[in-house]
């Protein structure tokens, strides 16, 4: 009789960080505030930050921005999606989903994309809670 080996216990899935990117002189950028703090209530597993990109040029890097609002979705596996998308709740609500449950492929972070992680993560002033 073979005695199964012990469980290990499975660690927890990585962070996934949603990053706003904007400006506070666009006003999609500033409807999209609200927005992000919605989905920070409804989403507690994932983490928010908002950043605006000439006031917090020294987090943002090498990262260039051509389109407001832009927003980066990431965990410690890669980049699951980075672009611009409208302040609609229910767009991001559905891309959303699509992090929390796994369907979105992870590319590999760029160097730029791992800089910023890591800033937005040692500044916690930047966090949008729910």
């Amino acid at each position: 009789m073979t005695v199964p080996a012990p469980a290990t216990p499975s660690s927890p899935e990585p962070t996934a960080w949603v990053v706003c990117l904007c400006a506070q002189w666009c006003g999609l950028c500033r409807d999209y505030q609200g927005v992000l703090a919605q989905m920070a209530a409804r989403y507690p597993a994932l983490r928010f930050a908002w950043l605006d990109v000439e006031d917090q040029a020294e987090l943002v890097g090498d990262i260039d921005v051509e389109t407001f609002p832009t927003l980066l979705l990431a965990d410690a596996r890669g980049t699951r999606f980075f672009g611009p998308l409208t302040p609609q709740p229910h767009t991001l609500a559905r891309l959303l989903d699509s992090l929390q449950d796994g369907s979105l492929q992870a590319a590999p972070h760029a160097p730029a994309t791992r800089a910023l992680l890591q800033a937005v993560q040692a500044a916690p002033a930047h966090w949008v809670e729910g």
